[in-house]
Order: C-alpha cells, then structure tokens, then sequence
C-alpha cells in the first residue's frame, strides 16, 4: 500500500485536493467533528479537563473554540484527548484498506504528530496567499485569532514544502488539480 500525505498551509486546499485522488482518503478533521458529535467518552474526559468551557454534549465547536481563545493551553488538552482517538481511527482506516495500492492521508497536523513514515510520499499543497485567505474567511465561524493559533502549532509551509516529494500547484479549480494529481500518480505506479 502507498500512502499518500496531503500537506499545507491551513486553508490551503488539502481536502480538496485529497478528494480529487481517487482513492480512499482518511480526513482527520471530518474524524474529529465526529468524535465530537458521537463519543460521550471524549465529551466527559473534554469536560472533566475543561469544564469552565466544555459542558453540552454533542461537543459544540463554539465551546471548543471559547476553551482555545480563553487560554492556548486548553489547545494542548484538547489535542492530548483527541489524537489518541485520532490515531486508533487512522490505525483502523488503514487496516480496513490495507488492499488498497494507495491511501490519502488528509491530516493537518501529520507530520507534527508524528503520523507518517519514512516510506510516505507527502505532496504539498501550494495555494496563492489571496485564494487561501478568501477561503479562510468565508468559512463558517472565521476566527482570525483562532487561525493565529493554530498556525503557531504547525511546522512552517516552507518547511513542509521542502519535506514533500511533490508540489500540487492549486488554484482550486478540479480540472488542473486532476492533471497534476495524474502526472504524480503516473511518476508513482
């Protein structure tokens, strides 16, 4: 099995581009928005660690954000809770798949959780600062401050641009994401 690790900026188009693969993606975020949802676990161990913030269940985002604007050391409790949930799901997609010739890793933070391996072919994700910031405000419940935060735990873009084997130029539009997916798949099969 290939995996393929999807990096960038935040906003940058990961998911979209991960999407266009054409294989089975692993989406950390869409993972996360369900153990909010879904796992009562996950809800008492948040409220027992922060229940000044954390006090409705299904996780609402607002109090998560509340907890992460209150104090950027609530971010870490949070994370601490939520990974090890997170790898045990990334464990099982993997185990599900593992068929499969190539799997999609759509995790923001994979290589600053240690989350891949050596053998990972990592592709990046390289987005016009303008497009990247269009996206970002339009997106529902936009926090510029929040996106502050969360940029001060990821590795810098240049850095990620230069772990990658591949850079998918992406200007958000499908049909020039598909070419450049095709010419890195046809340099990896």
């Amino acid at each position: 099995m290939i995996r393929i690790g999807i990096l960038g900026d935040i906003g940058s188009g990961k998911t979209f581009v991960a999407n266009n693969f054409g294989y089975p993606v692993f989406n950390a975020d869409y993972e996360v928005s369900k153990l909010y949802k879904n796992d009562k676990k996950i809800f008492n161990k948040l409220h027992k660690n922060l229940p000044k913030y954390i006090s409705t269940f299904p996780v609402d985002k607002k109090e998560i954000t509340s907890a992460i604007l209150a104090n950027e050391k609530n971010l870490k409790k949070i994370i601490n809770i939520v990974h090890k949930e997170i790898r045990k799901k990334l464990n099982l997609f993997l185990k599900k798949n593992k068929n499969k010739k190539i799997v999609i890793l759509d995790i923001p933070l994979l290589i600053e959780n240690k989350l891949f391996n050596t053998k990972d072919i990592l592709v990046f994700v390289d987005s016009k600062k303008k497009d990247i910031n269009k996206k970002i405000i339009n997106r529902l419940n936009y926090n510029r401050k929040l996106i502050n935060i969360f940029k001060k735990i990821q590795l810098s873009a240049t850095y990620k641009k230069k772990k990658s084997q591949f850079i998918i130029k992406n200007t958000f539009t499908q049909n020039s994401v598909k070419k450049e997916i095709k010419k890195i798949l046809n340099k990896i099969l």
